[in-house]
């Protein structure tokens, strides 16, 4: 399935013969310090610029009616964010993952992002588009 929204992304998670626990990892678009006059210059257009995770939540697909419902709960943390990378893991026909179950994968994907290494992960804009980055 071609994910281009959150709602794919929630329509996909729900139509799996396993249950599915979603990992959420809240990024801001900064600008480095020891960046150079083309780069400022780029960032301020609304391009470029590093991505550092804000902070991160996981979700069974049930526990979210919409994107709106995401993006309300993460404005409670008061971090404004850029983009939202998305993952998820699978559990057995028996057994859901839990939320203990996603703590070290939700680490690696923080840890992943702060190096850029994302290709794994699904990023959404913040009208929960999907973003082709690269």
């Amino acid at each position: 399935m071609d994910i281009s929204s959150f709602d794919d992304l929630l329509q996909a998670a729900r139509a799996q013969p396993e249950p599915q626990r979603l990992l959420f990892v809240f990024a801001g678009v900064e600008l480095p310090e020891d960046s150079t006059p083309a780069q400022r210059e780029r960032f301020e257009a609304g391009q470029g610029g590093a991505l550092v995770p804000l902070m991160c939540v996981d979700k069974r697909p049930d526990e979210l009616a919409s994107f709106g419902a995401l993006v309300a709960e993460s404005s409670q943390f008061g971090h404004d964010w850029g983009m939202v990378f998305a993952a998820a893991m699978s559990g057995t026909v028996n057994r859901a993952p839990t939320s203990e179950d996603a703590e070290e994968p939700l680490q690696r994907m923080v840890e992943a992002i702060k190096r850029g290494e994302h290709g794994a992960y699904i990023p959404f804009n913040p009208q929960g588009q999907a973003v082709q980055m690269g």
